[in-house]
Parts: C-alpha cells; sequence; structure tokens
C-alpha cells in the first residue's frame, strides 16, 4: 500500500510491472509472480492464504473475482504490537468460529493495554463483590482528592475562627513579650502584628505597645496614630495611664493597641533626665485595670533608652531573626544587652522564643542560617518558619494583618502556627507576673 492509495496487488490490478507492498512479501516470492511460487514456510509470521477461486452464493458455479480472494475470513484475529506485551511483532492467528463466550485470560490479550487508565485487582473486585461498603486503598484522601482552592478555604476558616470559640490555650498568667532586634528590617512588627491578631482571633485578650516611632505597628492594625492622638509617649513622660491610650483595634476582638506617633522619636533625650527612667513602661502596664493574656511590646530598631524599658516591662524577648547572614552578624551584641538587663534591672528576663522569618527555601544561605539558629538556641527557636511571602508585605497598605487581608496564603498559616505555638509553650511553662 503506497501514500497514493493504491493497492497495487497484480492479481487485483492485472499488472505485474508495479511494484508490490512489502506486506506481501514472504520468503520465495519474487515481483511478477502470478502465484506459483512457494507457499510460506509453517513458521513464517504470515499466515498461508488460498487464492484459488471458490464457488459462493447460491450460484456454486459462479466463480469469485480476484478482489474478493483478499478478504479475511471472519475468524482471523489480529493481534497487534503493544507495549509491555509478549508478541513483539505483528501476526495473524486463527481463532475457532464457534461463538464462545471469552475468557479472562483471552479478555486481557485482545484489550489494548493503556498505562494511564487504572485496572482494579482481582482483590478489590472481590472485596467489593463481598462488602459493598469496602474502599480501597487506592482510594484517594481527603487531602489529596481535594482542590488548592478547597483546602485554602478550610485554612482560611480555621485562621479567622468565625465561632469565636478560644481554640488557643490562655495562659494563667500575663505574658508580657518584646519582639526586639537591633537590625531593621527582620520582620519585628509583621510578627508583632500577625501574632497578635491570631492569638485574638482565637480568643485570648491580646495588647499591643507600639514603642517605635516609626509607628508601623499602629499602621498594620488600623489605629489612628497621627499628631494630637494620645499615644505611648504620654505615658512615658506625662505619666498618663494607659487606659487612656489604648484603642479597639476595629474588626479584631479582643484585641487593644497603643498607637505611636513621631512624638516618640524625642521621649529617648527626655527620658534622660527622668526619674527611674528604664521602668517608665514597667510602671505604666502594671497599672493598668483590665488583665490580658498577651502584652507584645514592638521596639524599635536600635538599643536605645525605649528598648531598655521594653527589656525591663517585659518577662520574654521573642527574637525575629531573617535568614540572612547580617541577621547573625548583630545577634551577640542584643544577647549582650539582655544578659545586661537581666543582671542589673529584670532578673526574670529570659529569651524564650526564636522566630525565624523571610525564608527563602531555593538558597543554601536560608538553610545554613536556620542550622546555625537552630543549634545554637535548641528548642527556644520555633518550628514554624515564616517564608517570604508577598501576601505579608500588601497587607499593611490596606490596615490589616495578612491574617485577615489573605488568611489562606502561606504567610498567614505560618503565623498562626507560630502563634498556637507560643500558646501551647505558654500553659506549658507558665510565665508571668500580673494574676
Amino acid at each position: 500500500m503506497h501514500d497514493d492509495g493504491r493497492y497495487d496487488d497484480p492479481r487485483v490490478t492485472g499488472s505485474t510491472n508495479d511494484p508490490v507492498s512489502r506486506e506481501t512479501d514472504y520468503q520465495g516470492w519474487t515481483p511478477g509472480d502470478s502465484g506459483s511460487s512457494p507457499r510460506p514456510a509453517d513458521g513464517d509470521p504470515v499466515a498461508s492464504r488460498d487464492d484459488s477461486p471458490r464457488p459462493v452464493g447460491p450460484d456454486a458455479s459462479e466463480p469469485r473475482r480476484p478482489s474478493e480472494g483478499l478478504t479475511r475470513p471472519a475468524n482471523v484475529v489480529e493481534v497487534r504490537q503493544t507495549v509491555g506485551r509478549r508478541n513483539t511483532a505483528a501476526a495473524v492467528r486463527f481463532e475457532p468460529a464457534v461463538p464462545h463466550q471469552p475468557t479472562a485470560a483471552g479478555a486481557q490479550d485482545a484489550a489494548p493495554m493503556t498505562a494511564d487508565i487504572p485496572v482494579a485487582s482481582a482483590e478489590s473486585l472481590a472485596a467489593v463483590a463481598a462488602d459493598p461498603t469496602y474502599v480501597s486503598r487506592e482510594t484517594p484522601t481527603r487531602e489529596e482528592d481535594d482542590p488548592p482552592l478547597a483546602m485554602e478555604a478550610m485554612r482560611a476558616v480555621q485562621i479567622l475562627n468565625p465561632s469565636g470559640e478560644v481554640t488557643m490555650p490562655r495562659p494563667d498568667r500575663t505574658r508580657v513579650m518584646c519582639v526586639a532586634n537591633q537590625k531593621g528590617g527582620v520582620g519585628k512588627t509583621t510578627t508583632t502584628v500577625n501574632l497578635a491578631v491570631a492569638l485574638a482571633l482565637h480568643g485570648n485578650r491580646v495588647l499591643v505597645v507600639d514603642l517605635d516611632p516609626q509607628g508601623n505597628a499602629s499602621t498594620g492594625l488600623n489605629v489612628p496614630h497621627h499628631t494630637g492622638i494620645p499615644d505611648v509617649y504620654d505615658c512615658l513622660i506625662n505619666s498618663v495611664p494607659l487606659s487612656e491610650v489604648a484603642q479597639a483595634v476595629e474588626g479584631i476582638p479582643n484585641l487593644w493597641c497603643v498607637p505611636a506617633t513621631i512624638d516618640l522619636a524625642g521621649a529617648e533625650i527626655e527620658l534622660v533626665s527622668v526619674v527611674a527612667r528604664e521602668s517608665r513602661l514597667d510602671r505604666a502596664i502594671a497599672a493598668y485595670p483590665g488583665q490580658f493574656d498577651y502584652v507584645f511590646i514592638d521596639c524599635p530598631p536600635s538599643l536605645g533608652l525605649l528598648t531598655v524599658n521594653a527589656l525591663v516591662a517585659a518577662q520574654e524577648v521573642l527574637i525575629p531573626i531573617q535568614c540572612e547572614y547580617y541577621a547573625l552578624e548583630g545577634l551577640n551584641q542584643l544577647i549582650n544587652n539582655i544578659n545586661l538587663v537581666r543582671q542589673h534591672l529584670n532578673p526574670k528576663l529570659d529569651v524564650s522564643t526564636i522566630l525565624l522569618t523571610m525564608y527563602d527555601r531555593r538558597t543554601r544561605l536560608a538553610d545554613a542560617v536556620e542550622q546555625d539558629v537552630r543549634n545554637h538556641f535548641g528548642d527556644k527557636v520555633l518550628q514554624a518558619v515564616i517564608p517570604r511571602n508577598v501576601r505579608v508585605s500588601e497587607a499593611p497598605s490596606y490596615g490589616q494583618s495578612v491574617m485577615t487581608y489573605d488568611p489562606g496564603s502561606r504567610g498567614a498559616t505560618s503565623y498562626f502556627e507560630a502563634a498556637q505555638e507560643i500558646a501551647e509553650r505558654g500553659v506549658k511553662e507558665p510565665v508571668g507576673r500580673n494574676a
């Protein structure tokens, strides 16, 4: 058979000059032979074929046309070459023409094999026949079967906690945590805001004290902090009660924020001449009439008097560490200052939590920094790691935390896991002072 569709068998066309398809070639056959050549051998893959005319139809004397001699008998089954089958060459096999029921082996041999279509095993079919409620182990689990959007929606519902139930354990005493690192851009404010929102959404009473003159924590919680608003500066310099400065965060129950304005930038100089300048914030928090489960203090990127006030007021220090070399370079100096405050001003101060932020799994540097931090601080490092996520950076521009901006994102899920781990650690080892 050629590409032009002609059948070049001389028995059909009557021509002996035209080439014959190689599919009809067999041993002993020569072009132009009218059929007197020897028949194929018994072991030849092409079955023997009788080309002599036979009587057909009602008139047995009527000769058969040459083209009818090429028709294949009805009881011939062609076995094609398939991948993974025993027969690796095309062959023609004769089977009895008597109708019969196909066996399982015959059906499997005749059916084409397709790698993409799973075939149930005999054990599974037998188990289903015996027990209609039987479920095969090959059935995918719910996590594997659910689409990504459904999984993201489930995470969002879990993080937002619309029922308002207390799903994170509440500590027996107030935990005052200072989020400090003298290096800027490591995620102190982002960590403070998102941990506070996560804990508040799950039944804890949380207070955020913005001690950074830039007021980024106030921006992230959508709390007004322009000039003229009572802020933490009034508490430190003018001894205004903290309850008169704290503002409830809109849309987040059980969450309050003490904002910071640009006036706080001058507090470093003004506190120099104030009596007991290192403990001004500690006294303001202790005089608050209400009781909180958590108090987060967002420190500025420095080791001045504002950071010292935060270290004196806190019992725990949470250090966010960016997974880069520069973040490790200044960590020793921060630890030394914390030790000085512990020796002279606050004996209860302890570095309780280390959180790795801005983790980029594509780089070996991030993995090396993580291993160094875990080897040095041990169990103080949270298992939850905050990855680089654009949703975390977008959320403050809308006056929200990532927990409410995109609760199904990887950043929100990571901060939720970190908050849950902090809450569970607080129950096992209660740390605090206010009963």
